[in-house]
């Protein structure tokens, strides 16, 4: 299974060129098997850019999170602890291989019922 995240784009570009080796969230998926994530690049971009296997999902006290994925975080401690303030659990997923799109997709590509996902939408369809 297949779910796509909406990711910045300063974020989903370091993570195609491998800089950002943890896709960082504050909730982790309901479902299990999720095997890929598609990333769609918000605004400015508002395109399927890529997608990349999971590697692995952790779970864990922000402060342990950090102290994991740091050295291939590819963002800074301030943002990381602004973006967790007041959770006590953070999850972190570790990137696998990544493969960015030659051209990136229109998200109305993967069906006429698909918006921008606030957090994370799940995909059974293959792209």
């Amino acid at each position: 299974m297949k779910v796509i995240l909406s990711i910045k784009p300063v974020f989903a570009e370091k993570i195609l060129d491998g800089s950002k080796r943890f896709e960082f969230r504050k909730c982790g998926f309901s479902i299990t098997g999720v095997e890929t994530v598609v990333i769609y690049a918000t605004k400015p971009v508002g395109k399927v850019v890529g997608e990349f296997s999971i590697a692995e999902v952790h779970k864990d006290a922000p402060s342990r999170i950090w102290a994991r994925t740091k050295k291939h975080a590819g963002i800074n401690k301030r943002f990381f602890d602004q973006y967790y303030a007041d959770r006590d659990t953070a999850y972190a997923i570790a990137v696998g291989t990544v493969t960015k799109y030659e051209e990136p997709v229109e998200l109305a590509s993967l069906g006429s019922d698909i918006t921008p996902p606030q957090s994370y939408r799940y995909l059974r369809a293959p792209l």
